[in-house]
């Protein structure tokens, strides 16, 4: 790798590590939400919800007006980042239910700008190891998302308002980050005008199409696994002996940033395709396992949550070099976009669907149901696989 393109990789790392740490900010400090807002049971499905659904409208936004493919990517993700972090912070101002579930869409509409922009800068500056790269920068994702869990639960046990304030410092600078010190990539080819029918011009291509049902089938299992691992663990601190919830739930999504590095690597010699669809198939293996995992003895369920946090992520960023990789080059942003507003739209389901059944039925087989994501995305792979053997 190019000494340049190493350092300007570091960079989108640091910022997008930074930027998506406003993702689970709310579900770190939950409790304290629901004791100062009064929420109910379903706080849980709501919050979470109302990022998901901000993301879907903002990434729709995005992909309509092609703002990734006609303006810098760089002047793109500043901003969202600056707007993101002002919303979560925002929420320490309020004592209104309704305004505090308006500043999460919010913050979720301008991830919208860091995500799948960030993804589209890195596509900018890499070719032939964006598979590597993306393994890398959605690692940095992935490590964004469990950090408000460290900061409540680890070392720093931060009260639910410190939590915010550092998320939200984190965000702006990692905006600040990439305005400086990221200009647009040697790759990048502009795109003239609006055009909203590219967004689904892009599914006429079949390995297009395998690739990103592949992704949708991943988001059905991966948000919903994150957003119910303290449930997850609480369920098993009941049934033996308690372990730290929200620490065991960091370590769980963190070991996903491994598990998307290494994929990265692997991607170099077994190509993209195959490293998703291994990665799928363990992740669906421990939703079918969860019934017997999650009241197992401490060490076991403690190294299947490792398991299943490497393998539920290090499949995204595979998925993501393949959509890019099978889109034309004017178009890749906009294709990265609305794939990825399809794929949240799915997690809103699953969520919710998740949520419900957790007050209908018995917890004991409820994660299993998480398994039809990885199912039906191992089954639209086949073509890519096929080609990959070939």
């Amino acid at each position: 790798m190019h000494k340049t393109s190493a350092y300007v990789l570091v960079i989108i790392i640091i910022s997008q590590f930074a930027g998506t740490s406003l993702w689970f900010a709310s579900n770190a400090v939950l409790p304290e939400l629901q004791n100062v807002f009064h929420l109910d049971k379903h706080a849980v499905s709501s919050i979470t919800s109302a990022v998901q659904l901000g993301f879907i409208c903002g990434t729709l936004v995005f992909a309509i007006l092609s703002i990734a493919d006609r303006f810098s990517p760089s002047k793109v993700f500043f901003i969202s980042s600056i707007i993101a972090a002002i919303a979560n912070l925002g929420v320490i101002y309020t004592n209104a239910v309704g305004i505090m579930i308006t500043l999460r869409f919010a913050t979720g509409f301008f991830l919208a700008g860091i995500y799948p922009v960030g993804m589209k800068i890195a596509a900018d500056w890499f070719d032939k190891e964006l598979g590597r790269a993306l393994g890398y920068l959605v690692g940095a994702l992935v490590l964004g998302t469990a950090f408000p869990h460290l900061l409540k639960g680890g070392y720093f046990s931060l009260p639910w308002k410190e939590v915010l304030v550092v998320t939200s410092a984190f965000a702006a600078l990692g905006g600040i980050l990439i305005l400086a010190f990221v200009s647009d990539g040697p790759h990048r080819r502009k795109a003239q005008a609006m055009k909203p029918s590219a967004m689904f011009e892009v599914f006429r291509v079949k390995n297009f199409r395998s690739a990103a049902f592949g992704y949708f089938g991943h988001m059905w299992e991966l948000y919903t696994f994150w957003a119910f691992l303290p449930f997850i663990v609480s369920l098993h601190n009941q049934a033996t002996k308690p372990i730290n919830i929200s620490l065991t739930s960091f370590i769980s999504i963190a070991a996903g940033a491994v598990g998307c590095i290494v994929g990265g690597w692997l991607s170099r010699t077994l190509g993209s395709a195959r490293v998703a669809f291994y990665s799928l198939s363990i992740s669906g293996l421990c939703c079918l396992l969860s019934p017997l995992m999650i009241y197992s003895g401490t060490a076991l369920f403690f190294l299947y949550l490792v398991i299943w946090g490497i393998s539920v992520a290090a499949d995204s960023p595979q998925f993501s070099t393949l959509v890019a990789a099978t889109a034309s080059p004017e178009q890749k942003g906009t294709a990265l976009t609305f794939v990825v507003s399809i794929g949240f739209a799915i997690t809103i389901v699953s969520i919710f669907l998740m949520d419900q059944l957790t007050q209908r039925l018995n917890p004991n087989n409820l994660f299993t149901i998480l398994s039809i994501g990885p199912a039906l995305g191992l089954v639209s792979m086949f073509p890519l696989i096929r080609k990959s053997n070939s």
